[in-house]
Parts: structure tokens; sequence; C-alpha cells
């Protein structure tokens, strides 16, 4: 408060002067939470499709060992016959004169060896599996199996659902868009619930767990922060894992790591030195298992002298993978599949006529990017910690499910009478600085480059908004003029 002195000796009190209004306040948050809103409520469903289908695909290695019993457990832990009796036990039970394109020896004591044929009948990347007690040479079971993973039935249904919708090449861009856009929502989220934090003093706790005292919105709201808050950062990690499996973007993460030497070491398998094809994701997105019959020599006897050999060079895990050569001049392949912690996919190349190693990898010498890939593609599908990998992945694949089913709730109980609830103020960056302005402009391209499928549907979000606005503009408007008219 002042006081001004008037001519003649009066005087009279005057308000404090009121500071200038500050238009580049708040914009960031603002903006976050129209992108939250628009993304959850336009690719929630994408999200809570592939959220639901994971949840499934985290368990199913369990469940695996439990519906195919009869074809992984052997009738006794009696010590193993030759793989080339086993071998040859596959290849009678068949009859029809074809030779393995890979045999998998039982891993341990009491599990069965899988000798596995091509079939044109089956699926790319599926091959005939024959399960064959290793003691006895006795034919345990008869199924296909998809890849390196050697997912059985029930999991590889499960594994295209989540990954295509069984609908092929064209359903991935489904489960492309939800892992490209998972991650954005989910830092967008994060955004929001931090400035909360901040401005908050007593309900702090509230952004932690729900506080059950409310009721309606606010308790819908509750729940929805604190789960978001638990799970944002496995979210994240699942969207950035997911992808590299995608069909665009995955193919820009592994041009950026080829371009920085950082790629997954190639076995080379050709006697001329042409190196392999693979990578860790094989098995799960359609790159992996032989399916063309070998040309080259597959004499049963050679699958124990090649094993031999590999063994004496560095594969020591029990999990492997014998594969002869799929064509003149190729060299045979002995690879560790073991995909637990510590992970073991070591590899060794072996020229069959003369019964000498022609190349080797390490994982050990794998660059440090080829080592996290590797982790993070076992740790997505929930075999890097056995039954602990899977139930975390399980309880979180549910909290992103329930985040989206929340949000959904959040925005029916704020609708009006009629209608739908509105989305949050449009025009924030319009109250940016112009700084704010460049940077969001230069990460929407620079995402839009590297996930191609975040640009076109952030270019669809942002018609729609300009078609939003227009709209209501010109329902204002008549509404003026109509009040005008009166």
């Amino acid at each position: 408060m002042t006081t001004t002195v008037e001519p003649g000796g009066s005087s009279t009190a005057t308000a404090p002067p009121v500071p200038p209004a500050q238009p580049h306040r708040g914009w960031f948050t603002a903006m976050l939470r129209r992108l939250h809103f628009f993304a959850g409520i336009l690719v929630g469903p994408f999200i809570l499709v592939a959220a639901v289908s994971g949840a499934l695909y985290a368990v199913t290695p369990t469940l695996e060992k439990v519906i195919y019993a009869h074809e992984l457990r052997a009738a006794s832990d009696a010590p193993a016959q030759p793989l080339a009796d086993q071998i040859e036990a596959a290849e009678a039970y068949l009859g029809d004169g074809s030779t393995p394109v890979a045999v998998r020896p039982a891993p341990e004591a009491g599990a069965t060896t899988r000798v596995m044929f091509a079939d044109e009948t089956l699926p790319e990347s599926t091959t005939r599996a024959i399960f064959v007690d290793p003691a006895t040479t006795e034919i345990r079971g008869d199924l296909p199996a998809y890849g390196t993973s050697g997912a059985l039935p029930l999991r590889h249904w499960i594994s295209d659902l989540h990954r295509s919708l069984h609908l092929g090449d064209a359903g991935r861009w489904y489960s492309e868009l939800a892992a490209s856009w998972l991650g954005i929502v989910a830092l967008a989220g994060l955004g929001l619930w931090v400035g909360r934090f901040a401005r908050s003093r007593r309900g702090r706790r509230d952004l932690l767990r729900p506080n059950r005292r409310h009721t309606g919105l606010r308790r819908l709201s509750g729940w929805h922060s604190a789960v978001g808050i638990w799970v944002v950062l496995g979210a994240v990690f699942l969207s950035a894992t997911g992808i590299t499996w995608s069909t665009f973007a995955g193919a820009h993460v592994s041009d950026l790591r080829a371009a920085v030497g950082e790629g997954t070491p190639a076995l080379t398998t050709s006697l001329d030195g042409t190196a392999a094809g693979g990578g860790e994701h094989a098995g799960h997105a359609g790159h992996g298992g032989a399916a063309a019959s070998p040309t080259g020599e597959a004499n049963p006897a050679t699958f124990d002298a090649v094993l031999a050999i590999a063994q004496r060079i560095n594969v020591d895990s029990g999990d492997v993978e014998i594969k002869p050569p799929a064509a003149a001049g190729k060299a045979w392949v002995v690879q560790e599949i073991h995909r637990s912690f510590p992970t073991e996919v070591d590899a060794v190349a072996i020229d069959g006529s003369r019964l000498q190693v022609t190349d080797r990898i390490d994982f050990a010498d794998f660059p440090l990017l080829a080592k996290l890939s590797r982790w993070g593609v076992d740790l997505h599908m929930g075999t890097m910690f056995g039954l602990v990998n899977q139930l975390v992945l399980l309880a979180l694949a549910l909290g992103i499910a329930a985040l989206v089913v929340l949000g959904y709730a959040m925005w029916w109980k704020r609708r009006p009478t009629r209608g739908l609830a509105a989305a949050p103020a449009r025009g924030v960056l319009g109250r940016a600085p112009w700084w704010g302005i460049a940077a969001v402009l230069a990460v929407a391209v620079a995402l839009g480059l590297f996930l191609p499928l975040v640009g076109y549907t952030l270019a669809g979000f942002v018609v729609i908004d300009v078609l939003l606005g227009w709209r209501a503009r010109r329902t204002a408007a008549s509404g003026r003029r109509d009040i005008a008219t009166r």
C-alpha cells in the first residue's frame, strides 16, 4: 500500500502496483499434460493390447514346462547315448529320409534332446522338433518349435499375438506403435508427477500410494499417479527394448549401433569368409531357426564330432544348438543358447570335412551396446532370471494395463452431463519462449525421424488438434452472433 499526497495537503491510499504477467510460465507442464492426454486417449488401446498380451507371454516359459512336460522330460536321468543314435532314432521315426537342420542335445540329466527338421507345411522360422529320450532313444514327442527361442505352440501363439496380433508383417505396426509411444507417454506422465510433487507439501505421500479417503475422480487420479510412478522405469525399459524388435525404428537402432561400431558380432559360416546372419532377436521376431534342409554333409556321427571340438574351444554350456551346413561350402555351427544369467552365447564354426575350427565368437568380447542389447532382450522375454523375471514382467504389464484403464475412467468421469470430457487447453506453445518452441520442434522432428510411427501419429495429433480448435472457434463465433441478433 502506498500513500499519495494531493494538492492542498490531503492524502489518498492506493494499491501497490501489480507485477507484470509472466506469459511463459507453466507452458512446459501444460504441453506435457496435453501430450499425455492425447497420446493416452488415441494410442491407449494399442498399449493396452500389448500390455495384456505381454502379461500372458511373460509367464509362458514356466507354463511351457508344465504343459509340455512329457516332451521336455525324459523317462529317466540315465547316461545319454551318443547323439548319432538319438538322431537316427528321430530319422527312423519320420521315415521319409529327412536329415536334421539342427540338434539341441539334452541340456541336463532328465531332459530330452531336440532333433529338428525342416517342414514346408510350417510357418517361416518354424521347425518340426522330435523329442528324444537321450538314455533310451525313445521318442517322447513331436511338436513345431519356433526360432532360436525354441518356443513350443502355446508360447509361439501368444508371442505372435503380442508381436503382430496374428496379422503378419502388417500387424507388427501395432506393436511398434505401442512400443514407440509407451516410453513417451510414461515420461510425460513422470514430468507431470514431478511437477505435482514439487508443488505439493501435505499430499506428497498420496503421490506414492493412493489415499483411500478420496472418492470419485480424485481417487481415480490418485491410483493413476501412484501406479504410474511405480511402473514408469519398467515401462520405459519395455518401450526401449521393444523398439529394437520393430520394423522401422528397429532398423534405425541397428544402423546406429553399426555406425558406432557396437553391432552384434556375426559368426563367419561360409568357408570362403562370408558372415552368417542372425542376432539377439532371433526366435522372438522371426529371424531364427533354419528352414531349409542342409545340402552339406550331415552324417549323424558328425554331430558328436563337432560338438566335442566346440566344447574344447569355447562352448561350455549345456544349452547348445548344433547346425549342419545349410549349403555346400558352409561350416557347421555350434552355438550356446543359454539365455539365463550368466549369459552364454559363444559360438564356433567348424569345417565339417576337415573338422577344423574356422571362426569363433565369444560373448565376453562383444561391444558394450551388443551386451546391453542381449541382456535387454532376455529381460524383456523373461528368460534372464527365470521365474522372478517373469513375475516382475507380469506385474509390470498388468500395471501398464491398469494405467490405461484408469486413464479412460478419469476421462469418462470428467465428462459433462452430455458429451465427452474436454482435452487440456490448446495453444500452450503460443505461451512458450522462442527457445522452448525451437526445442520442442527439434525433439519432435528427431523423434519422427527415428521413430517413424511416432512421427506419423504426432502429425495426426496436430491435425486433429487444429480441426478441433477450428470447430471450437466456429462454434463460439456462431454463439456470439446468435446473442447479438436477439
